[in-house]
């Protein structure tokens, strides 16, 4: 029962209260109107005022508040809060500051300021309002999430982790909170910083997405929980026996193939354009690889079967997916009658030329290959094109089929180069659907904004299967600490 989310980007905030609004609803009852206005067949409007959505259902959209912590009135986040627990003694308080300030591609773009610069962005201590917020209402449960890159970040020549470790534990003179880790058993010794990460592929997810959760029980509780006290070993996630694939994650969505940015972009110049990429590679590099250059001409021959490049909705029947019965269930939904935010993006013809070498390459000899390994033809004139920094050396990336993904970030917003379709027919990256599987957003999940607002949303998202494997354990433990206080109560404790 989530009672009040708050989100700072206008846009985020529009797709939060829409899900919200989904989420009112009863499985299986939503009404009609939801996937009508998903397929564009009503305006937003019209959904949050249509007969079959009742009054309850538009006040329980407004649970997300748009505002931005730290900035907006402390006053008018308490009053939510406060007005949304409505006295409940045990809660969960679920977030975690921006991570600008902790990731290590963040630190990376700020070689160029000065020390006293990077000390003094205030976005190092964003997690003190959330710190605040324990403070004042003392949830039973925190679930805290931030970049793995949060383990070195360091302000002032301290680590700013094991300050977070000792300000979330305690908070207060009078509150403390034991910070458990989702993965590694409480009952050792002591957890080292990595114990809190988790890998998400190693749990079920097609990502290999790594980031610090932390899980603060507060400290009476956490006496009084036969679950803690007694199967502790139990609450921490179950790895999965088999990895989720890029290629079954993917599985069943249309088939599409991508745009051309510049001239002409019909069928017949786009698959002209493939054409071109094998014939544009000199005998120096293809001399003893000319079994790439086959794949290469096969990707362009099986491409001509492709002609549609997708859109916001594309009424089809799935196609079977390569999934278990959970994953489908988990994913698919009937009722929206085809695939929703499946359009491929436009792409130059020189990146075309990339993405269908890349693709046959990755798919010949199962890694994605490095800037080093392409030919000079098809290298982009960057001054970097010869650095052997990693950022570059992966500037073109296919998400390999045989495996879990590597991590959908925000960055896909702003070009696919790190996230190239395994299929080299396609030619081309993900598209908003495909980010969303990997990131294990259910098919029915509806991203307002334009197409890099969505992408955004999707890179800054915690993984919703992830989130859900989560919350089936701090779940438990709120079972449990009641079943506690019911046995204690029976004996006269």
């Amino acid at each position: 029962n989530l009672r009040v989310s708050i989100e700072k980007d206008p846009v985020a905030h529009a797709t939060l209260s829409l899900r919200a609004l989904f989420r009112a609803f009863p499985k299986g009852e939503v009404p009609e109107a939801y996937y009508q206005y998903i397929r564009g067949e009503i305006t937003r409007e019209e959904l949050f005022t249509h007969p079959d959505v009742p009054a309850e259902a538009v006040k329980a959209s407004q649970e997300a508040k748009l505002a931005e912590l730290g900035k907006d009135s402390p006053e008018d986040v308490d009053h939510w809060i406060r007005e949304a627990l409505a006295g409940a003694n045990e809660w969960v308080l679920i977030g975690g500051p921006p991570c600008q300030a902790y990731s290590v591609a963040g630190r990376a773009r700020r070689t160029r300021e000065s020390q006293e610069e990077f000390e003094s962005d205030e976005k190092h201590f964003l997690y003190k309002e959330y710190l605040r917020i324990i403070r004042e209402f003392r949830p039973t449960i925190f679930v805290m999430e931030n970049v793995k890159g949060i383990l070195s970040s360091k302000h002032g020549g301290s680590h700013i982790f094991q300050q977070i470790l000792e300000d979330l534990s305690t908070p207060a003179g009078d509150l403390s909170y034991r910070i458990r880790s989702f993965v590694v058993p409480y009952d050792v010794e002591k957890l080292a910083p990595h114990d809190f990460v988790i890998q998400a592929e190693r749990f079920g997810l097609p990502q290999t997405r790594h980031r610090v959760i932390l899980f603060g029980v507060r400290s009476d509780v956490a006496s009084t929980c036969p679950a803690l006290l007694e199967r502790s070993k139990n609450l921490v996630l179950e790895p999965s026996q088999t990895a989720f694939t890029v290629e079954q994650a993917l599985s069943g969505l249309p088939p599409l193939r991508s745009k051309i940015s510049r001239g002409g972009d019909s069928l017949e110049d786009w698959l002209a354009a493939l054409d071109e990429a094998s014939s544009i590679l000199l005998r120096p590099y293809v001399a003893g690889r000319g079994d790439l250059i086959d794949t290469m001409h096969d990707a362009a021959k099986d491409a001509r079967r492709l002609s549609s490049n997708g859109s916001r909705f594309i009424p089809c029947s799935f196609l079977s997916p390569k999934m278990s019965t959970k994953q489908r269930e988990w994913f698919l939904d009937p009722r929206i009658k085809g695939v929703l935010q499946h359009e491929a993006r436009s792409h130059m013809r020189s990146d075309l030329h990339r993405y269908i070498f890349a693709a046959s390459f990755a798919k010949l000899y199962r890694v994605s290959p490095k800037i080093h390994q392409f030919p000079e033809q098809l290298l982009p004139a960057h001054e970097n094109v010869s650095s052997a920094s990693v950022p570059f050396s992966d500037r073109f990336r296919v998400q390999m089929a045989d495996g879990p993904s590597t991590t959908v970030v925000a960055h896909i917003a702003k070009d696919g180069h790190y996230y190239i379709h395994p299929d080299p027919s396609q030619c081309r990256s993900l598209t908003v659907r495909e980010a969303a599987r990997l990131q294990t957003f259910p098919d029915n999940y509806f991203f307002e904004g334009n197409r890099t607002q969505q992408y955004t949303q999707i890179g800054n998202a915690v993984p919703p299967l992830l989130a859900r494997k989560i919350a089936a354990i701090v779940s438990s433990v709120i079972d449990s600490y009641r079943a506690g206080k019911i046995r204690q109560a029976s004996q006269g404790i």
